[in-house]
């Protein structure tokens, strides 16, 4: 082979090479501690791979690992360390290391999800990002679960007492709170223990949305449920990314990811809390009586926890933003989503 010839091939492999490398995909790996039929699974981070995909054009990719890292507490890390490229979980299941999460999970501030999340993920933008608790990852969206109700074993639903004395599971952050307030024992524990907490006498009763106690087949342990205007709580929620592999995609692919993240996906995801609730709610007809919480109690409720609200706000200007003007544009964007504007 003459020197031309051997110049032309050697240039045509590297020109191969280079388009190769060019096309490669980047294939991001998603944390996972739910299973897998879950609808945050199933109908939010399922679909958020493929979006991903999609507006890429296939450029990244993500995969759903099978089996958990660890507990839904050290998820968060494993975004920040890159244990995994892409994780999601729970602000609560860290006590006290974020603090503005706190304006999402205040009682009786919404009836739906899907708007208490878009709210959410607005004041995030517009406050809380540059209060500096996601630095070390690149968040892909806050939002919350339905509003939280009450649900018993037994109990007369429409005393203001209705709680004193009763044990309830409770997950992370303020919720535990608010069941204290109320007179309740909180027995903390994840919701995949809820069914061993009830069925083993060890919880009277227990605090969640709708769709919960139909996905943990909580009916039969329960009886009585009091649904509160507004939320008991909310539960607040993240979709973290590692920084670092962020960073390492091009200009265009960022803009990509961050076209279906942020409030695309917090809506998506709040709406997804929404449909689920409707169906847990219609899976209790018969067999657990839902009422809804009466005048007198709703009263009580909110002079009771007023106190806890005050200092939750205040926690969050802890964080050098203004609690009460966080506070107050949160409520302001979910009357407006609520509304349709």
């Amino acid at each position: 082979m003459n020197v031309k010839i051997r110049n032309i091939a050697s240039m045509a492999a590297a020109a191969a090479l280079f388009a190769g490398a060019v096309q490669a995909e980047t294939v991001l790996t998603v944390a996972n501690w739910l299973p897998p039929s879950h609808p945050l699974v199933s109908d939010v981070i399922v679909p958020l791979t493929e979006q991903i995909a999609e507006a890429t054009g296939g450029e990244v990719s993500a995969n759903i690992l099978p089996a958990p890292l660890g507990p839904p507490a050290a998820h968060y890390d494993f975004a920040v360390n890159g244990v995994a490229d892409i994780t999601f979980g729970v602000q609560g299941y860290t006590p006290g290391r974020f603090k503005t999460t706190n304006i999402a999970e205040i009682p009786f501030i919404g009836d739906s999800a899907e708007a208490t999340s878009v709210a959410y993920q607005r004041v995030w933008e517009a406050m809380f990002k540059d209060a500096g608790e996601y630095d070390d990852v690149k968040m892909l969206a806050v939002f919350t679960h339905g509003p939280g109700e009450i649900f018993l074993k037994d109990g007369d639903a429409g005393a203001v007492d209705l709680l004193d004395g009763k044990k309830l599971r409770v997950g992370g952050g303020i919720v535990h709170e608010v069941a204290s307030e109320l007179g309740a024992v909180p027995v903390e524990g994840p919701s995949s223990k809820a069914y061993e907490l009830l069925s083993q006498g060890v919880a009277d009763g227990i605090l969640f949305p709708y769709e919960s106690v139909a996905f943990f087949k909580l009916i039969p342990q329960l009886s009585v449920g009091v649904s509160v205007p507004g939320g008991l709580y909310n539960t607040a929620f993240y979709i973290a990314m590692n920084k670092a592999k962020f960073e390492s995609l091009t200009p265009e692919q960022q803009a990509q990811i961050d076209s279906v993240t942020g409030e695309a996906l917090a809506r998506m995801a709040g709406k997804m809390w929404d449909d689920v609730d409707a169906k847990g709610l219609a899976a209790m007809e018969g067999e657990i009586a839902v009422t809804p919480a009466t005048e007198e109690q709703m009263a009580a409720w909110k002079e009771t926890l007023a106190p806890i609200i005050e200092a939750k706000i205040a926690e969050v200007s802890e964080r050098g933003v203004d609690g009460q003007a966080a506070y107050e544009m949160l409520l302001k964007e979910i009357a407006a989503e609520s509304a349709g504007e």
